[in-house]
């Protein structure tokens, strides 16, 4: 906040279609929590597909201090993509069915706690990313997660379980591509089954790629994992729901800025969660403390 003694704007972004499905009226509810002292609220709703980046951009350069995403991770990942470069702050009221980013910040996922959040408000930057100029805040993939994302995306169910149950359907169909990742000066040939990027820790649902992620060291996490067995992919997915992949010999982790990933077939790929098509070269980079976003820090 300035030292102003006018509230400033804040601009809540929603997504009628996000997440799981909810009884809570979420503008009365902003209306009846949010302190106007400190904040003039202004409420806008998506209405289709990248529609929330303009939204949050025109707020933003009409003056809005705060830009709020009301949803899951891929209306987080479209306003902050609109927030990127300008003076405002992203704000996250979580109402999804992952919530990877506004796990890993430690923001309240009950609406009326996130509220209060932003009512004495805490601002600091974090790291952004982007695969093939597609921004991310918190996990890209290529492989088999990219896979996952291009199915998910047709599914008409979401939450946790529809999610496992993809998971389980596609497994056994699935084989490892070969690629080379080239990461600090080295190349690494393999069949992998996931190149997993963690700007934050983990995909949403506390399923932990990158345990060790730190979303404002300047550093992008890499987690490769070759091909897997049945065996193998339970004991992973065991690692991920435990923060415990970090101790599995299953994943190989390297941390930096810059990566590069080429395969001579192409790829699935994914940017938060969201199917980005296919490619067979990747090019993956960290823009350091890019963002201020309102959070516990």
């Amino acid at each position: 906040m300035t030292n102003s003694t006018q509230p400033e704007k804040a601009c809540f972004i929603l997504n009628p279609k996000s997440g799981v499905k909810s009884s809570v009226d979420v503008p009365a509810l902003i209306h009846e929590k949010l302190d106007t002292t400190r904040w003039t609220p202004e409420i806008v709703f998506t209405e289709r597909a990248d529609h929330a980046p303009e939204l949050a951009r025109k707020a933003a350069e009409a003056g809005a201090r705060l830009v709020v995403a009301v949803g899951g991770d891929g209306t987080v990942n479209e306003v902050a993509r609109g927030v990127l470069g300008t003076s405002a702050a992203l704000g996250i009221l979580p109402k999804g069915s992952g919530n990877g980013l506004a796990r890993h910040l430690g923001i309240p996922l009950v609406l009326p706690q996130a509220l209060e959040l932003l009512n004495q408000p805490s601002f600091g930057k974090i790291d952004t990313c982007n695969i093939n100029g597609h921004a991310f805040f918190c996990t890209a993939g290529i492989g088999f997660d990219g896979l996952i994302s291009s199915v998910f995306a047709k599914s008409a169910k979401r939450g946790l379980s529809s999610y496992i149950q993809l998971i389980i359907r596609e497994f056994t169909s699935f084989s490892a591509k070969p690629a080379t990742v080239r990461v600090n000066g080295k190349e690494l040939t393999s069949d992998f089954f996931v190149v997993a990027f963690g700007n934050a820790s983990q995909y949403g649902n506390n399923a932990y790629i990158a345990p060790m992620a730190n979303i404002q060291d300047g550093l992008l996490d890499i987690c490769l994992i070759r091909h897997v067995g049945v065996a193998e992919a339970i004991q992973l997915g065991y690692g991920l729901l435990t923060k415990q992949i970090a101790n599995s010999s299953l994943a190989e982790f390297h941390t930096c800025s810059t990566i590069e990933v080429e395969s001579p077939e192409a790829q699935h790929f994914h940017a938060d969660g969201e199917y980005m098509g296919e490619a067979t070269s990747f090019n993956i980079q960290l823009s350091p403390a890019s963002l201020e976003v309102v959070a516990p820090f």
